[in-house]
Parts: C-alpha cells; structure tokens; sequence
C-alpha cells in the first residue's frame, strides 16, 4: 500500500505542479516520504541508460533520446533537468502506474554527479555514461577526485560503463570493471602537441600521482596520455571521431559515417560520439543515428540566437564556476573568424546556492578573446567588477572592454550601438534569462 500511495501522491502533486509551472522535485520529495525504497520496488524498463560528469550531461541525453525515439524505442527520461533523487522519483512514479510498473522500453537518466550514488540505491543502470570530469562548482564540490569517489558508489559490477577514453580520471572507473566500452577523439586537425589553458589538471597521474606524458592534447587534459610510472593510459577506442574539421563542421564516426555540425564546438563533438556509443550499444542501426544527429539542433537552450538592435546575437551558455565550459565557448568565439562584439554576465553565480566567491574566473583563459575579430567586449551584472579585475591581467587592451552594473544597462547600450557586428553573450543558466527578456529570440 505504501508503494500505491507514494504513486498517488507523486502524481496528484505532479499535475499540480505543471498547472502552475513548479513541481519536479517536489513530488518526489514526498513520495520518497512516504516509501523511501519506492525505486526498488517499482518495476523498471530492462533498459536504463544513464549520464553523469561534469559537461554535457543534458545535451548528450537529449541526444540519446531523440535517437532511441528514432529507432522506435518508447523513452523516458528527465527532461526538466532535474538529475537528483528527488527529481529521479518524480520522473519514474509519473511515468509508471497506480501498480508500480513503468510504461517505457527505455529508462534514460541524467544523474547529478554528486548525488548518483543516492538515486541508483534501489536499482543500477544497465549502460552508465560518464562523460567527463573536471573543475566544476568547486564551492559545493571540491576538486574532481572527490567527485571521481562520490560517483564510485553508483557504479554496479553488471553496468555496462561507456566511458571517454580521453579523460584520464574517468578511465578510472573501468578499473576491476569487466564490462567497459570506450569512445575517444582519434588525433586531428585540433589536436596539440602543447597544453593550453591556465593550469593543467593532467599534469600528475590520477592513480599514482607520477608526471603524465601526452601524445597530444585535444583541448585542457583530454587528449592522448599515458604515465610512465604506473603504465596508466588512454585505452584503444570502441567508438571513435576518426576524422574533424571544425572549421568546416564535418566530423567522422567510426571511419565511416560523415556527420555535419550545427554548432561548431569541440563540446558538441564529444556529446555526439557519447550519444552515438551507447545508442549503438542499445540496438539502434548507423543510419537511423546518423540521420538524427546530423546537424542537430538542441533544443534545451544551450544555444539561443536572437536580435538586439541591430546585432544578431548568440548565447553560448557557459557554466558558471566551470573554467572548461567558458574556455570552450571562448575559443569557438575565437575560431568564428567574424568581426564581432562579446557581452560576458555574471550575475547570480547559481541558481541552487548563493556564493559570492569568484576565483573561478581567475581559470578562465580570457586572453582568447585578444584577437583582431573581437572589437569590443562588454561586462556586466553584481559581479562586474571582479569580471573587470580578471580582465585587468589580460593582454587585451582597456580601451575594448565596457563595464555595466546591471545586464538592462549593458543591453541597452549594445542596443543603441549604429554598428551590426555579431554578439556572442556568455553567461550561465542563472543569467541568460536577464538578457533573452530584453531581445527578439529568432525562430531556430
């Protein structure tokens, strides 16, 4: 009976919710109240596909459904983004019924990294994505080795880890694990014999701590490495990007399968080659997948396009607290090769938490915007003067960089502006809104 009305409750709470747009955790918050094993007593999908990491969790499961729904698989998954516990419950009691049995061929998971190990207690997932790890929110989660053992728990002996091969924290996890598959970017035309960024989390060997040696570096750590010490490596690949042409937006998967880019990004690449891996895994054939991710669009507003005066804009979301998402960003930005103007925001550092701290902006390697194509660049929000101090230790020159306290101020100024450059805005999800209220968003 506890199990029927932890159902009950989590639906009637649901509709509710969506009525007044709120609602996907809080249903399951109470369900969980009321049952707390509820998950291990539900009747699951005999697929559950999950995706954790630092980046690219929520693109790479937008993918994947897309994918699976393609190749005619009926899927679930959570697409509100709430990837914690209670958002978890919601999703799979709203979706099952009265008696407890999910209607769905496939269970698809977005999983915080810092809590999977709660959501997956009661049931394992039979494919775990794991993406990548890297400094991220280091006010609420540390360093990446401490994410790297708060996922540990979540992994089960019969999971099927799809792991990127070109991090060597997460190759971690395949370690006394006997079923593993990888996915990696073979070398190519982005690929570099030095390091770039402000530091270098692949300096030391995450199992030993003995200096790494790279082949090359696609971008921060992730490339090809291997310790001289303890012999840990990158290992040989089951899914491959064998061939990438940023510039041109073409890439190649398994060195047989050409697919075009809709947004030029080396983090797109990764997110495609991790949906591609384990929709192969799962059953679905080449074709059906590349018909779907070629030149995909996402639509969970990662990249929005809009007018503001006579610019037309695009906002690259940027995660806050997250160095790698913002030098990724920047360097697309950077590689466009188009006059234009940037619009940076940091205003609510989260949307969870409050922290005024901002160190993180001292791991941002701006100086990728000191190039002939960025004609100005516009600061703005509660944080610009910490925004404006970084900017100071840059080689751009003062004379290109605007300050503005609020984001209406800094709008309104790009808004009057006679000149028609393109605008990228880089900011976070706690931000974007601030500004996508005060433009025309174009139809994609």
């Amino acid at each position: 009976m506890r199990v029927f009305f932890a159902i009950l409750v989590c639906k009637l709470l649901r509709f509710i919710g969506k009525l007044v747009g709120k609602g996907s955790s809080l249903p399951g918050k109470y369900a969980l109240k009321i049952c707390p094993d509820v998950l291990g007593r539900v009747k699951l999908p005999p697929c559950i596909i999950a995706v954790t990491g630092s980046n690219g969790k929520t693109s790479t499961v937008e993918m994947i459904a897309a994918i699976l729904r393609a190749g005619g698989k009926t899927v679930v998954y959570n697409e509100e983004g709430s990837n914690q516990i209670e958002g978890v419950t919601t999703l799979i009691l709203g979706s099952s019924t009265l008696g407890g049995k999910m209607r769905a061929d496939v269970l698809l998971l977005e999983s915080d990294e810092r809590y999977a190990r709660r959501s997956f207690q009661w049931f394992h997932p039979t494919h775990f994505v794991i993406t990548n790890l890297y400094r991220d929110q280091l006010t609420r989660n540390g360093h990446p080795e401490w994410v790297y053992n708060a996922i540990l728990p979540a992994i089960h002996p019969e999971t099927t880890l799809v792991l990127n091969a070109d991090d060597p924290l997460v190759s971690c996890f395949a370690e006394n694990h006997e079923k593993v598959k990888w996915f990696g970017l073979d070398r190519c035309s982005i690929s570099s014999a030095e390091h770039r960024g402000v530091y270098h989390d692949g300096a030391r060997c995450p199992v030993c701590c003995g200096r790494m040696e790279y082949d090359w570096y696609h971008y921060e750590h992730i490339g090809q490495y291997h310790c001289a010490d303890c012999g840990h490596h990158r290992h040989e690949t089951d899914f491959a990007v064998t061939a990438l042409d940023l510039e041109a937006g073409k890439l190649t998967l398994d060195g047989e399968t050409e697919i075009s880019l809709a947004f030029k990004s080396i983090y797109n690449v990764y997110n495609i080659l991790a949906a591609w891996s384990v929709c192969a895994l799962a059953g679905v054939d080449r074709g059906t997948m590349a018909s779907v991710i070629n030149n995909y669009i996402l639509k969970n507003g990662r990249m929005v396009q809009f007018t503001l005066g006579h610019h037309h804009g695009t906002l690259l979301t940027s995660k806050h607290e997250n160095s790698v998402a913002y030098d990724t960003n920047l360097g697309y930005i950077r590689n466009t090769k188009e006059p234009c103007e940037v619009l940076m925001i940091v205003d609510a550092i989260s949307r969870k938490y409050f922290t005024g701290e901002t160190s993180w902006l001292w791991d941002i390697d701006f100086d990728l915007l000191d190039c002939e194509q960025v004609k100005k660049i516009v600061l703005c929000g509660k944080y610009v003067n910490d925004l404006a101090m970084r900017f100071d230790y840059t080689r751009i020159p003062a004379e290109r960089i605007a300050c503005y306290d609020t984001v209406p101020q800094a709008a309104q100024a790009l808004a009057e502006e006679a000149g028609d450059e393109a605008l990228y805005v880089v900011t976070c999800f706690s931000d974007r809104d601030k500004l996508l209220d005060l433009v025309e968003k174009e139809a994609v």
